[in-house]
Formats: C-alpha cells, sequence, structure tokens
C-alpha cells in the first residue's frame, strides 16, 4: 500500500469525509494560531491518490484526527525514528553536548525482572536471567542485541582493573576487535582493555602475547595479580571493549573488602 493508500483507509474507518477532515484541520489549525495545519479537500485528496508528501504540519493534523501516532506515520514515508541512533552515529560532532534526540518518542523493550537467583557479585549472561521485559522510552537500546557488540557486567568482587574500572560497571567490547596489540601508550586510558573468556569466567583487563601464552594483566593498584594462560586453550580474546558505564564515588575498595576476585560475565 502507498502511503496516500494507508491515509485512506484510515479516513474511511473512521467514517470521515474529505470535507470532514478539512474541517477538523482547521479547528486544529485555529487552535495552534497557524494555517499551516489546516488541509484543504482538495489537498488531502492530492495526498491520498496522487502521493503528494504532507508537510510536518499537516502531517501532524492528520495524525491527531486519525487517532495514529505521529513517528507511525513518519514510517508511512519511509521515515524509520528507531534509526536514528544509528544514523547519529555516522554525523561526527565535535563538542560536548546532549543527546536528546527522539529519546521520549520512542519505546523500546529492556529487562525489567531478573531471576532471583541473579547474584550481583558475580556476573552472568543476563539473556539467561531475564524473567520479564518490559516498554521504556529509551533509543538506543534496540540495537544492542543485533550490533557487532557484547556487553559484560563486572562482578561487585571483582576488582582486576580498580581503579580504572569499577566493580558494577558495564563495559562494551567489539567483538571484532580480537587481536592483541603491542607497543607503548603514553596513559592508561590509550591502552587496550580486552574481554576475555577463561576457564574459570570472564575478565576484563589488559593483555600481552608472550610466544604461546596469554598474560592478563591487571591494574598496578589492584590487588589481583597478574597471571599467564595458554592462548585459544585456556583463555580467548572476545573483544576489545570500546564503552564503559559506570558510576563515580565509590567508597568501597578492594583492601577494605579484602576481595581478591576476578570474574566477569558476558552478556551477549
Amino acid at each position: 500500500m502507498t502511503p496516500g493508500d494507508r491515509l485512506r483507509g484510515l479516513r474511511e474507518s473512521l467514517k470521515l469525509t474529505l470535507r470532514d477532515v478539512e474541517l477538523a484541520t482547521n479547528k486544529i489549525a485555529a487552535a495552534c494560531g497557524n494555517t499551516d495545519f489546516s488541509i484543504p479537500a482538495s489537498r488531502l485528496s492530492d495526498i491520498e491518490i496522487h502521493g503528494t508528501v504532507p508537510n510536518v504540519f499537516r502531517l501532524y493534523s492528520l495524525s491527531v484526527i486519525y487517532r495514529v501516532d505521529l513517528v507511525e506515520m513518519l514510517r508511512y514515508y519511509g521515515v524509520d525514528v528507531d534509526a536514528a541512533p544509528t544514523h547519529e552515529s555516522l554525523i561526527a560532532v565535535d563538542v560536548t553536548h546532549i543527546v536528546n534526540s527522539f529519546g521520549s518518542a520512542l519505546e523500546v523493550q529492556i529487562p525489567v525482572a531478573l531471576d532471583p537467583g541473579f547474584d550481583p557479585s558475580e556476573t552472568t549472561n543476563l539473556t539467561r536471567m531475564i524473567e520479564e521485559w518490559g516498554q521504556v522510552p529509551v533509543a538506543r537500546l534496540p540495537q544492542l542485541p543485533r550490533s557487532k557488540y557484547l556487553y559484560g557486567y563486572i562482578g561487585l568482587e571483582d576488582w582486576t582493573m580498580w581503579p580504572l574500572l569499577q566493580p558494577g560497571a558495564f563495559v562494551q567490547v567489539d567483538k571484532e576487535r580480537t587481536a592483541i596489540q603491542s607497543g607503548c601508550w603514553r596513559s592508561e586510558y590509550e591502552r587496550p582493555l580486552y574481554f576475555v573468556a577463561t576457564r574459570e569466567g570472564f575478565i576484563c583487563c589488559w593483555c600481552a602475547l608472550e610466544g604461546s601464552n596469554l598474560i592478563l594483566q591487571s591494574h598496578p593498584l589492584s590487588p589481583v595479580p597478574a597471571r599467564s594462560v595458554r592462548n585459544r586453550h585456556d583463555a580467548e580474546v572476545l573483544g576489545t571493549v570500546v564503552g564503559v558505564a559506570q558510576r563515580f564515588g565509590n567508597e568501597r575498595s578492594p583492601y577494605a573488602a579484602s576481595a581478591t576476585s576476578h570474574s566477569a560475565k558476558a552478556v551477549k
């Protein structure tokens, strides 16, 4: 069906004539003090039959009259608002700014109930722990399941990269970047972090190769020691960390808690 066919179907389902819609849009235009919201019957006929594209004011009027969400009507004309976050990533903005476009217009599914057995001190595959999904207006979450990334949660007793990476943090991991980089870095923030699957669980850390061994290196201020494992036999690099979400002001300390666990489990 063309967009015009869909609009005509909506109008006819409500038993409205072209003239009825014209009068209704006149009321909206009067309430807004803007004649651009008004749609003459002849123009509505062109929209339905000849494929004339309504401007944003007229499309709004039709969405109100037909009781259809404006975002849905945009989809009639090939404008997929859900793709906005992906399209935003194509356009670089150099200055720091607030990201709020389309955020209130979309509803996406996110987990709202987890298995009672979920233990935040260790982390697990959240897709297996989700018991209930809910509708929440968040724009970027729909991209997660079908992206090239996996998402890891750092356990509350995982101090491997403390204080650079806090327990309870979420990390975004690029699954296409699994090669270990070597070289000199000007700071710890430049050095790549890797998400690694081991026989004991998952770990987020710096890595280095020594022959056939993979060195899992913790932060120098962390109480967790570095260790050597057989690369691709006892451990596999799942990807490079490209994003981190964590809270500041954590008063806990690995020394106060005497925590030396280094497990962090993946979210795919």
